[in-house]
């Protein structure tokens, strides 16, 4: 392996890490197995989020945080629990950014039931729904991560 080949590969590597958040020795494995192909590699990340998010998908999830958002005309409100495994995850900034991004997504676009708020694509990435949101949040975190409730108010409802 030449010099040059191993900074492309250690770019890759590096690039994938930053765009997915899953651990270097998890995308080092994907890209072994596609043949450094970045976007292959992210599939193949997320068949075993899926895999992993079955796995952990019974684990209790005592832990966590609540997350509200005020529109900026303060006309509109959000809350949610966003419930983890261990305190450790709970205080993590990229779990306290997902629960406010939850929250977000809540005051943004209605939903009146848990199934489909997770069924609705991210506002900030219409590819993706809620569901896959935190189903890669299970793949970076390695554990179950779920909402346990949310509520929205509207002025004057």
């Amino acid at each position: 392996m030449t010099e040059q080949t191993s900074m492309a590969d250690i770019q890759k590597l590096k690039q994938l890490r930053e765009e997915t958040g899953v651990s270097f020795s998890l995308c080092k494995k994907a890209l072994d197995e596609t043949n450094d192909n970045i976007e292959a590699a992210k599939k193949k990340l997320n068949e075993w989020g899926a895999e992993k998010v079955k796995d952990k998908a019974e684990r209790t999830t005592s832990q966590g945080g609540i997350f509200s958002y005020v529109h900026h005309n303060k006309k509109i409100a959000s809350l949610v629990e966003l419930q983890c495994e261990t305190d450790f995850v709970g205080g993590n900034v990229e779990f306290q950014k997902l629960g406010n991004e939850l929250a977000m997504q809540i005051a943004s676009v209605p939903a009146e039931t848990s199934e489909e708020f997770l069924k609705q694509a991210y506002i900030r990435d219409a590819k993706k729904s809620i569901d896959d949101l935190i189903k890669e949040a299970v793949l970076k975190f390695g554990e179950n991560i779920k909402v346990a409730r949310f509520i929205r108010w509207t002025l004057g409802e």
